[in-house]
């Protein structure tokens, strides 16, 4: 349950803490007061998408904060997936900040958290009803969903829609497998030409980098070759004058002999000399006389360079993208050689998966009508007692084509008076009527629901009178087991809390604020008053105040 509420600058609210209780919650105020300035609070605090505009005028941040305690075993377990743990006390702080700059956070017992986890977590918290949801009443794309949490068939759900997600997983791999002969030949030709034409052009990772470099060697070979023809005579020398190596080793020589540190010294870096200029003379001998020279005839390598560019044009910039080419080119071809094969064997997946796919749909549309019949008269049992004696109800389920959700079309259909045909309930029902049924689902699926807090955003809305006493008592009911917010213009819903909140706007040095205060048993009678009447505050309508109050304690406690 939600146990308590910190508000920092959202909207009208400069600062308000609000202690709720167990059982019945009402909030009441005058039309613009801020009643759904707290609404979109406790939404901004169970991770829903917010506004900058929701932040107070003049500030740049706003904070929402809130307790929520006595959590059941499912909530518990899901929060340590997230390495969450309540306090002692068994209550866990989520703290969410709004800022204009975007740098806001979220986090759960100081723990920062994201709005994705977040949004797993409360659905376990508070269960939300409100405008959006009477509307959802109208859209029969919505029905299914009911009866589905009513017939609990979250399981059998996920393990069809698994094996739907399989079906067109396969069908998508057997029409790629699936051409006629006239196609299959044409593409084979061409990929096997691909393949030939890649696989005699003899591709390596390196090479066009290794052909330009040798390129520019080529390009310049004559003015290379008399430039190593030079350094060669000059390091061996010839009949006629020694070489650099000669006079070198004839250096060498006469410091072998020569003793002192320093000369020694000189006597190393010598060798070390001639070992360099011996290994440059070998490399340059092996140029000149090996067999590599050939390599560098340009009218080669330009033609090489050709041919690798005229394919990069057709398989890709790149030798990796060539081979990487090549190699889905030869996967391809083998999917086609053996795609008769394959095609069998897809086919009889195909055909395995339909037939489980057909047997799940028959077990979540057998769950549904079945779960259709209690649901029904649950329904109708409740609408009776809020004051819809002649109403029937039925939830339509015709067989429909295979989609993600299952088999069936779901319709609520419903008849409000004595007489009158089903119809589907977009068609008939009234924003009071709508209210009232909505009323009615949420309360038959109690037992199925094991969220500890449900708010009711205005569910008395087109309604008055007996059915608004009615309607009282229910949510009363619905109280009993669980914690109950409600926010209300209806002084007999009001008349039934066990916590009287009232929210209150005022003016001060030409700002407006919002504060939130807990009524006592005087205050009570004095805010139900005004909602009855709107009126100047009378003996009258005082006593007639007072009257419902008691009345409704004295009916609780009986």
């Amino acid at each position: 349950m939600l146990k308590f509420l910190h508000i920092e600058n959202i909207a009208v609210i400069e600062q308000t803490e609000i202690e709720f209780s167990s059982g019945f919650n009402v909030l009441t105020g005058e039309t613009g007061a801020g009643k759904s300035i707290l609404i979109d609070s406790i939404n901004a605090v169970l991770g829903e998408r917010t506004s900058k505009d929701l932040i107070r005028a003049g500030c740049d941040s706003a904070m929402v904060s809130g307790v929520f305690g006595q959590l059941d075993s499912e909530t518990i377990s899901l929060l340590k997936e997230y390495d969450i743990t309540p306090d002692e006390d068994g209550n866990i702080l989520i703290s969410r900040k709004l800022s204009l700059s975007g740098k806001g956070f979220i986090k759960i017992n100081s723990m920062p958290v994201t709005a994705s986890v977040l949004k797993i977590i409360s659905p376990y918290l508070i269960n939300i009803h409100g405008q959006h949801d009477n509307q959802a009443l109208l859209n029969p794309d919505k029905h299914c969903d009911y009866l589905d949490a009513v017939a609990s068939n979250f399981d059998i759900k996920e393990e069809y829609y698994n094996e739907f997600r399989n079906l067109n997983s396969i069908r998508r791999q057997l029409e790629t497998f699936v051409m006629n002969e006239d196609e299959k030949q044409y593409k084979t030709d061409m990929l096997k030409f691909q393949i030939d034409e890649l696989v005699s052009a003899d591709i390596k990772v390196g090479e066009i980098e290794e052909l330009k470099a040798k390129l520019e060697v080529a390009e310049n070979l004559e003015t290379t070759l008399n430039s190593l023809n030079y350094a060669e005579s000059a390091i061996r020398g010839d009949e006629n004058t020694d070489g650099i190596l000669t006079i070198l080793r004839n250096i060498s020589k006469k410091f072998a002999s020569l003793k002192g540190e320093n000369l020694e010294k000189i006597y190393g870096l010598i060798n070390e000399i001639i070992s360099l200029t011996e290994d440059a003379s070998s490399e340059i001998s092996s140029f000149l006389l090996g067999s590599d020279l050939k390599e560098y005839d340009s009218n080669q390598i330009n033609q090489r360079l050709d041919s690798l560019q005229r394919l990069m044009l057709k398989y890709g910039d790149s030798e990796e993208k060539m081979l990487r080419f090549l190699e889905n080119a030869k996967e391809e071809l083998d999917g086609i050689t053996f795609s008769g094969k394959k095609e069998e064997e897809l086919s009889d997946a195909l055909q395995a998966s339909k037939e489980r796919l057909v047997e799940l749909g028959d077990i979540l549309s057998n769950s549904r009508k079945k779960a259709a019949i209690s649901f029904e008269k649950q329904v109708c049992d409740v609408l009776e007692y809020l004051n819809m004696p002649s109403v029937k109800f039925k939830a339509d389920i015709k067989q429909s084509r295979y989609t993600k959700r299952g088999c069936d079309d779901v319709e609520f259909m419903i008849s409000a008076n004595a007489g009158e045909q089903l119809k589907p309930m977009h068609k008939i029902a009234s924003g009071g009527e709508l209210s009232r049924i909505m009323l009615a689902i949420k309360s038959s699926l109690l037992d199925k629901d094991t969220v500890g807090t449900m708010i009711f955003d205005e569910i008395d809305t087109g309604i008055s009178g007996y059915a608004a006493e009615k309607v009282a008592v229910q949510l009363k009911k619905v109280a009993c087991n669980r914690q109950v917010i409600c926010v209300t213009h209806l002084a007999q819903i009001a008349a039934k809390a066990d916590n009287h909140l009232l929210i209150e706007k005022f003016s001060e040095n030409n700002r407006t604020f919002t504060k939130v205060s807990e009524l006592n048993y005087e205050q009570k009678i004095s805010e139900i008053a005004r909602i009855m009447s709107g009126t100047e505050l009378t003996e009258n309508l005082y006593n007639s105040a007072k009257e419902l109050l008691d009345r409704s304690n004295l009916n609780d406690n009986l």
